[in-house]
């Protein structure tokens, strides 16, 4: 079935608000050419300026707006544009611009990113009748991962940040989603510190119980965990207890328990991607430097804070050396890991999945909960509760496409 090609014209054009302009959309099946042919037909009118244009392609349907100038001859402009509509078998429809008197940089923008493992109608719905209710305008709106999540972008003006991050803030928890609200302008795009936790969070594993099973003490390592995390001990009585039970644990069996870390889903992607873009990465952990250093190196991981097992004739003394890394130890670790990379506190990100990691993630510029309990996420600026670590990568606007063509490339620089 072949379409006609059609437009539409207003019957006027305004002439008392500042200079008057004309917008003109374009649609239909997108195919080489069509872009060129209609910049090739304004461009016949020489007093036609461009003020403002947006494409986009969803399954192969081309939308094209274009906002001009007033030209020199309506007549002409209705008779070139039906024309081309009907060669290029595309809707063109011209109405009434308005006025191009409001910045579009990208500064005065705010970015919505909500992501899902599914994403349902009624939670965009909500989302945007927020966003509405805020006065806040959407200017648009773009998938940026389609797997292993769904990650789409909002890009608003209109509404202040905290106010739509005050709105916006029990949707995740009522519709099963991720939001993060964030300024736009150079500082999303600049140099960046990740910070990140370790278990749990860079790895599946709990380095302590790893450490337990080799040294027969499983079950009480667990018990002090849980009792940790009950409230009936703070971190660092409960970790010197838990080490105490390692007390003559050969070296070896720290090379044992290094064999079986497994990393996150995702936390090889996510860190490759970031050093393809200059950021630097730094991990912050509960656990000890003798099992995550040699990790660190292997990923090419510029910063490491974590607590030392003391060693005496090859054997665990069941002691640590001080001073120990605890949930203020964290934060402190990212304070000193941003002064020693030159970048600003307001340029970090922090992610972890624990209580411990509370005041690193209420520290940072963005402190992302990964895979959380909700007491987390509350605190948290945003979250991401699928089990792929490469998620954080959208919240930095980064698009799976992105990542993909980048891998294709194969940045040879990079080795993790």
């Amino acid at each position: 079935m072949t379409r006609t090609g059609k437009t539409y014209l207003p019957a006027h054009y305004p002439d008392d608000v500042g200079e008057a302009t004309t917008l003109i959309t374009l649609t239909g099946s997108d195919r080489p050419g069509i872009t060129a042919a209609l910049f090739t037909l304004l461009a016949e009118d020489a007093d036609v300026r461009v003020l403002d244009i947006e494409q986009v392609v969803i399954r192969g349907q081309l939308t094209l707006g274009t906002l001009i100038s007033n030209p020199s001859n309506q007549v002409n402009l209705r008779k070139s544009l039906s024309d081309l509509a009907t060669q290029k078998d595309v809707q063109i429809t011209v109405s009434e611009g308005e006025n191009d008197n409001v910045s579009t940089t990208e500064a005065n923008h705010l970015f919505v990113t909500v992501l899902s493992a599914e994403l349902k109608p009624a939670a965009l719905a909500r989302i945007a009748g927020h966003l509405a209710a805020t006065g806040a305008n959407i200017e648009r709106i773009v998938r940026i991962a389609a797997y292993p999540i769904t990650a789409i972008e909002f890009e608003i003006t209109g509404a202040p940040i905290d106010l739509l991050q005050r709105t916006l803030s029990e949707e995740p928890r009522i519709q099963g989603v991720d939001i993060a609200v964030q300024r736009g302008g150079l500082s999303r795009r600049g140099k960046k510190l990740v910070v990140m936790d370790v278990d749990s969070t860079l790895i599946q594993n709990e380095v302590i119980e790893l450490l337990a099973q080799e040294a027969g003490v499983f079950e009480q390592v667990r018990d002090i965990t849980e009792q940790a995390m009950h409230g009936d001990l703070d971190f660092a009585e409960s970790l010197t207890r838990r080490v105490a039970l390692l007390k003559d644990l050969p070296v070896s069996s720290i090379g044992n328990v290094q064999k079986q870390i497994r990393l996150t889903p995702g936390a090889r992607t996510l860190i490759r991607t970031l050093k393809r873009l200059d950021h630097q990465i730094g991990l912050v952990s509960g656990g000890f430097h003798e099992v995550i250093d040699p990790l660190a190196a292997e990923l090419g991981i510029e910063f490491v804070a974590a607590n030392r097992l003391e060693i005496v004739d090859g054997r665990l003394t069941g002691q640590l050396i001080l001073p120990i890394i605890d949930r203020p130890g964290k934060a402190r670790a990212l304070e000193a890991f941003a002064e020693a990379a030159g970048v600003r506190l307001s340029q970090t990100v922090a992610i972890g999945d624990g209580a411990n990691d509370l005041d690193m993630l209420a520290v940072a510029g963005l402190g992302v909960a990964f895979n959380a309990k909700q007491i987390v996420k509350d605190a948290a600026d945003t979250s991401v509760s699928a089990p792929f670590l490469d998620g954080v990568l959208y919240l930095l606007g980064i698009t799976r496409e992105e990542v993909e063509n980048a891998d294709r490339e194969g940045d040879r620089s990079v080795t993790v």
